[in-house]
């Protein structure tokens, strides 16, 4: 009997490592032979521990799952929701960066190429580099990680820098609110991020490439670290390629914890041995990054969807998508919802279907106040904008941004006001401290808003000059993009700072 159980963070959190201990002595008890596999989390964080169960028909699923109940793995039962497959949130999604995540043993090379793995490299070692380049470009991708750059272009000014040394590197800080996609990619498909930093480097003259992974994610760096070791025994790192003369290879860093380190100059700051403060731009890192060398610095997900885009074909992964936003996004929903997790899709779903329908509404049951999109420096969008499709422009025009494509849902009993508040002094938290509008902005943005709270009205103006200059003037997007959450709190809900008032009088 061959059973899958996820070892992703999340459901470990929920039992799933008691799951595991309570089926092997079921089965003992039943003399079944039970082979285990422990498997990346299919994004149904609702569901976890999700058992499959292999049959003839496909996976069965049986979740959530409690170590009091594993007897229904065995006999069947209320906890059997069937084939995954099937279910509608798998169905109704556009599985590519993720089609693996899941299904295969995270650190088995042979269930990796059996599922795709390694046709991306394969394809890309058949072309030429200005191949390589085009191939990139044209698949319209961008960087996943909340900045939407072009990835193309990156690559290819890195590729035409002249140095004796290159790298790649992976910028796996993940540390918005709400967002877990580069978690469950390290977790349970690492290869795939391997192969694209791999390919990455072949294609712009790289040798050796860094994933810069955060303290907070134990399970996620033990997975890498293993991840490396079995791509090099596979010849997928090394000083031969699979084979080809051309040498790359990698390895994991550790970051201590701080926010600001998600921005790349100050990611590359840390990973030198630095404080990890935001540097002046120019240079870009692509032309002095790390050690200042031409350095490409790409999100997981950029990364991870690269082999796809190699194996695929690049005219295949721009199909999907609206405008300048092609190929798919990892939404991640999170907050005040009935069903919470991850949903690949292509880009152009609007924010009412994913909240109402994929999430199902709140937890709660109230009615649905606001929706904050990108992180703790995203916008807070109201019913009114929930027709807006889901892209890069379209939420720039609405003053809003994708980021990391988190999602956090808010019930009708969020304080908006609070919730500005809480975005001036996060940033006054996590600030480098390297450029004033940032250091001393968001400490005096955090006095405005409390000033507003005592029902102060005439503060409210100084509060949107003050959001002007931190966006027109921070060093990065940290003080830069900490204006969004508090502007469209105050814009899209003034009620909510205008109730203060009145109570105060």
């Amino acid at each position: 009997m061959k059973v899958y159980v996820p070892l992703d963070a999340a459901a470990r959190a929920l039992g799933a490592d008691e799951v595991v201990a309570a089926l092997q002595a079921e089965a003992m008890r039943r003399g079944v032979a039970l082979d285990v596999v422990r498997n990346g989390s299919r994004g149904m964080v609702w569901l976890e521990p999700l058992v499959e169960v292999e049959t003839p028909a496909g996976r069965m699923g049986f979740g959530p799952m409690e170590a009091a109940s594993v007897a229904q793995v065995f006999d069947g039962g209320s906890l059997a929701i069937g084939l995954v497959e099937d279910l509608p949130w798998m169905k109704a999604q556009t599985r590519l960066t993720f089609a693996r995540c899941g299904v295969i043993d995270p650190l088995s090379v042979e269930d990796y190429r059996a599922h795709g793995g390694f046709a991306g490299l394969a394809r890309a070692l058949a072309m030429r580099v200005e191949e390589r380049l085009d191939e990139v470009t044209a698949s319209g991708l961008r960087g996943r990680g909340g900045a939407g750059f072009p990835t193309g272009i990156k690559w290819r000014t890195v590729a035409g820098a002249v140095a004796d040394r290159k790298y790649i590197v992976c910028n796996a800080d993940e540390g918005d609110s709400g967002t877990f996609a580069d978690r469950m990619i390290m977790e349970g498909d690492p290869l795939s991020l391997i192969e694209g930093m791999v390919i990455a480097g072949i294609t712009v003259g790289a040798t050796h490439g860094f994933v810069y992974l955060r303290s907070e994610y134990p399970d996620a760096i033990a997975v890498m670290n293993l991840a490396v070791l079995a791509a090099r025994a596979a010849g997928m790192l090394g000083a031969s390629v699979m084979g080809s003369g051309i040498a790359f290879d990698m390895e994991i860093r550790v970051g201590a914890g701080a926010y600001v380190c998600g921005e790349e100059t100050s990611l590359l700051n840390s990973l030198e041995g630095k404080r990890g403060v935001v540097r002046a731009k120019p240079p870009l890192p692509a032309l002095e990054g790390f050690m200042s060398k031409p350095t490409v610095v790409n999100n997981v997900i950029s990364l991870a969807t690269i082999p796809v885009i190699f194996e695929r074909g690049a005219a295949a992964y721009a199909a999907h998508g609206i405008g300048r936003s092609r190929g798919t996004i990892p939404l991640q929903i999170a907050g005040n919802v009935a069903r919470g997790g991850l949903f690949e899709a292509a880009f152009g779903m609007s924010l009412g279907e994913i909240v109402d329908d994929l999430a199902g509404g709140t937890a709660t049951g109230r009615p649905v106040k606001a929706v904050q999109v990108g992180g703790p420096l995203g916008a807070y969008f109201p019913r009114m904008l929930f027709d807006v499709p889901f892209g890069y422009e379209e939420y720039a025009g609405q003053g809003g941004l994708i980021g990391h494509a988190g999602i956090v849902v808010f019930d009708e009993s969020a304080d908006m006001l609070a919730q500005a508040r809480f975005a001036m002094e996060f940033c006054a938290i996590e600030s480098c401290g390297k450029c004033t509008p940032c250091r001393i902005g968001a400490v005096r943005g955090a006095e405005t808003i409390d000033r507003i709270a005592r029902g102060d009205a005439s503060a409210i103006p100084l509060l949107h000059d003050l959001c002007d200059t931190m966006k027109a003037g921070s060093l990065c997007a940290l003080g830069g993009f900490t204006p969004y959450p508090v502007l469209s709190a105050l814009t899209h809900f003034p009620d909510d700072f205008a109730r203060v008032k009145e109570a105060a009088e």
